[in-house]
């Protein structure tokens, strides 16, 4: 049986800026081979969380270590009248993995989306090859879709 941790979800804050950034450049290294560059990325941390319109980090806590993170972001459906949240920079330090720290962090996330009447659902995009993370988000009880993601990047802060 699996080892399952007691942990505590509260959203993320200005003092949480420095470990959000260590998260996301592990997460970027580890998942896509990406180097991102330290400024940049702790401006982006910091830039979501002084505009709340852009979305929040819910993080996992043991004791007073965060041991795991996801942020969430908005986007608007005029198909569904709602606002879809967008899971990204999801992290579980290595020592804590497959112990329930995604699982906690994904039931709050899913319990406080729900008590949103103009939340439309829950999205996420994960690396084709990341076959681990696909497989965790299907037990959440996630579907794959039949989308693709098309971009065009116009700043270069990563290797």
């Amino acid at each position: 049986m699996k080892e399952r941790l007691d942990v505590q979800i509260r959203r993320g804050g200005y003092a949480d800026i420095p470990i959000i950034t260590r998260n996301n450049i592990a997460m970027a290294r580890e998942t896509e081979g990406k180097i991102l560059d330290p400024i940049s990325a702790t401006q982006g941390v910091d830039g979501l969380l002084h505009d709340p319109a852009k979305g929040f980090y819910l993080l996992a806590e043991r004791g007073d270590r965060i041991i795991g993170q996801c942020m969430v972001t908005y986007e608007w459906s005029d198909w569904r009248n709602g606002t879809f949240w967008w899971i990204q920079s999801v992290y579980v330090d290595e020592g804590y993995r497959k112990k329930g720290v995604f699982n906690s962090l994904y039931l709050e996330l899913l319990h406080m989306a729900q008590e949103q009447s103009d939340v439309a659902g829950l999205r996420l995009y994960v690396d084709r090859t990341n076959r681990l993370a696909q497989k965790v988000y299907r037990h959440q009880g996630m579907k794959k879709t039949g989308y693709r993601i098309f971009e065009v990047e116009f700043r270069k802060n990563m290797d």
